[in-house]
């Protein structure tokens, strides 16, 4: 087997040596034929490899990569295990395939791989592309990798983006680990040569989607729930200490799988400001109470703490409310609703500039609020109601939830304060309080004032 049949972009895709190779950003440009030829070179190559190809579902992974393969590997030189789903070679390599669902963590905790191959990798969460990665291991010699194959677009899309096209790399994370080729149909003679007809019919599609899927464009996805929030309009720099005169609220959601608190600030003209974030899992309700109290400045005058309805159900165990224990831990509660579609259009109306298309929007974020920021980027459209949110991955909903309670709940903003005028203290300089003291007639202005 050689590269004679790859592309230019493919044999790049086949021959980069980082630790994660993620090849795509189009469709049309190749990614399964280059996934399947790139795992059996190896296994071809490396005597005893092991190598783990993924995809979210199954059945697709099935029809796309098993089934070509079946036919594309001689059985002289590998031998297919439906139960085990897994190729094993003539020189010890095995080719494994499986699937990474919302809650099959545990399956791949533990696992050792020297190659692993997520394909369409923007179907998964960055959590679940760091529990592969942590399997890249093992006692042999063989250079560990991921490769990713990838579109613009679903859940993944923005860590995928960050990752591996607009390299924003956080502590822990080097920029050589890293190679990104881009391909789209243009860079496939092959698939154009025998389908001219398929450039036409991604021409013929919606912009935002022409745009991902014939150009490559990562900043034109779809799919996204918010797809108006931006780094530029919503997001701004940490305060170095929220104006004291401001209306100050925190909004909770709370599950022991995740407890989040979000601080927002209500300027003179109404605009909230989410200027601090908690998302900690495996708390119990006092450890939440302690943690949010202490992370609330002594100086900060909370007018209300918003919490989901759902805590105002009794517990089988206590007969107790959530709410009822947040309030023994010293948090009283404020009831939002659960009117999820009203929710969400409430937080879409408070993204929007207020007052004209050139005004700063009704709800800002701070920077320091990454994993909200970062979540209302990636949550999706519910498949089976368009107004809505869907909620899996589950791991990235609880913080837009926490907003949406703030956004469905009507609070005040701040209270200018009133300007006082300096009095009129008249000719003589006296004023009716002077003349009041001193023995002059009192009136009843003198008993009101403004």
């Amino acid at each position: 087997m050689n590269l004679g049949d790859l592309t230019p972009k493919q044999k790049q895709f086949c021959q980069a040596r980082s630790r994660y190779i993620a090849y795509g950003g189009a469709r049309g440009g190749g990614k399964t034929h280059v996934l399947r030829t790139k795992a059996c070179m190896g296994a071809l190559a490396y005597p005893g490899i092991r190598i783990l190809i993924i995809r979210r579902e199954y059945p697709e992974l099935e029809q796309t990569v098993i089934i070509p393969m079946r036919k594309m590997i001689p059985q002289q030189l590998a031998v297919y295990n439906g139960t085990m789903h897994m190729f094993t070679f003539i020189n010890g390599s095995i080719i494994k395939f499986g699937h990474y669902g919302a809650n099959d963590d545990l399956e791949y905790q533990g696992q050792e791989y020297d190659w692993i191959f997520m394909d369409e990798a923007t179907q998964f969460t960055e959590y679940q592309f760091r529990v592969l990665g942590a399997c890249l291991r093992g006692a042999s010699r063989i250079p560990r990798r991921m490769y990713l194959t990838c579109n613009p677009g679903g859940i993944g899309h923005f860590w995928v983006k960050r990752l591996f096209v607009t390299r924003d790399y956080r502590d822990g994370e080097r920029e050589q680990d890293y190679t990104f080729i881009q391909a789209t149909v243009r860079d496939n003679p092959y698939l154009l040569e025998g389908s001219p007809e398929y450039v036409m019919q991604l021409e013929l599609l919606p912009e935002d989607k022409r745009a991902a899927w014939l150009n490559g464009d990562w900043d034109a996805m779809s799919g996204v729930f918010f797809p108006e929030i931006t780094r530029k309009a919503h997001m701004i720099k940490d305060f170095w200490r929220v104006p004291d005169e401001w209306r100050k609220y925190r909004v909770i959601d709370y599950g022991l799988d995740m407890f989040v608190c979000l601080w927002v600030a209500v300027d003179f003209d109404g605009r909230s400001y989410v200027y601090r974030e908690v998302l900690k899992p495996n708390l119990i309700v006092s450890q939440a109470a302690e943690l949010m109290l202490a992370m609330t400045m002594p100086w900060e005058n909370i007018s209300a703490t918003i919490g989901p309805p759902d805590m105002w159900g009794r517990t089988k165990d206590s007969g107790k409310t959530m709410a009822e224990l947040f309030a023994q831990n010293g948090v009283g509660l404020l009831k939002a609703s659960n009117n999820r579609v009203q929710g969400w259009m409430a937080l879409k109306e408070a993204l929007k500039p207020m007052k004209n298309p050139e005004d700063r929007p009704g709800l800002l974020i701070c920077e320091s609020c990454k994993q909200l920021f970062d979540n209302l980027q990636t949550i999706q459209h519910s498949e089976k109601d368009p107004n809505d949110c869907a909620t899996e991955p589950h791991d990235i909903t609880h913080a837009p939830d926490a907003l949406r309670y703030y956004a469905i709940t009507r609070l005040l903003g701040a209270d200018r304060p009133v300007s006082q005028e300096t009095p009129d203290l008249g000719e003589e300089g006296i004023t009716d309080y002077d003349d009041a003291m001193t023995g002059g007639e009192v009136n009843d202005g003198y008993l009101t004032y403004g």
